[in-house]
């Protein structure tokens, strides 16, 4: 698969980052599933208007974070050719995006880290900045994407130092997100004018319905 999209090195000693140290944000594609509803493909690599699907999202993701990673669990030399590092779950079995977030967790070079998954090719160009406000202001441990009624949990920001509390977490044989949230400090940050931009992907009929609304829905 021939691999379009131009990459950057937003955290390189040529392009230091606006942000204190202590501010600094690792950001994260997460991919790690299986793509189950997509007919069991890589769902990030399966083509949205000419480009892999995870290419739109890593171009909306790149400009927001001081460095960006992949989590990935099959095609990794596939994922590599994006130009970022790209790691697998540390948990075996396709364990869900919390196993992708202690991954990134215990990797990430900042000590703060965004996540965002594969099939968001419309996700907010300001989303990070957002979450971070949110986070700083009320102290919080992580800061979640929230339209209206609907948390999206897989858009979040939290604290590097929560690895070793989310790998206790998954060791006990936990999965759900949400349970884990709540022995944190959340804060829930409202994008009710953007909740067209938290539609994922996940059918072949709606990857045809996000071709036809790319265009009109690219970054400038």
């Amino acid at each position: 698969m021939k691999m379009t999209m131009q990459t950057q090195d937003h955290a390189s000693p040529q392009h230091p980052s606006p942000h204190p140290a202590e501010h600094r944000i690792t950001g994260v594609l997460l991919a790690g599933g299986q793509g189950s509803r997509m007919g069991g493909v890589d769902k990030g690599l399966v083509e949205l208007a000419g480009r892999p699907m995870a290419a739109h999202a890593l171009e909306r993701l790149a400009p927001q974070v001081d460095e960006l990673l992949i989590n990935a669990n099959q095609n990794l030399d596939t994922w590599a050719a994006f130009g970022y590092p790209v790691f697998g779950d540390d948990v075996g079995g396709f364990a869900g995006p919390l196993a992708g977030l202690h991954a990134a967790l215990v990797r990430a070079r900042h000590p703060l880290v965004a996540t965002a998954p594969c099939d968001s090719p419309f996700l907010p160009a300001d989303l990070v900045a957002r979450l971070a406000a949110a986070l700083h202001a009320a102290g919080a441990n992580l800061a979640v994407a929230k339209t209206f009624d609907q948390a999206h949990p897989v858009f979040c920001l939290c604290r590097r130092e929560l690895a070793g509390h989310l790998g206790d977490f998954l060791a006990a044989g936990g999965r759900k997100i949400d349970r884990w949230y709540g022995s944190l400090k959340v804060v829930e940050v409202a994008f009710d004018d953007q909740e067209a931009a938290f539609r994922n992907i996940n059918t072949r009929a709606e990857l045809a319905d996000a071709a036809k609304a790319l265009p009109a829905q690219r970054p400038e």
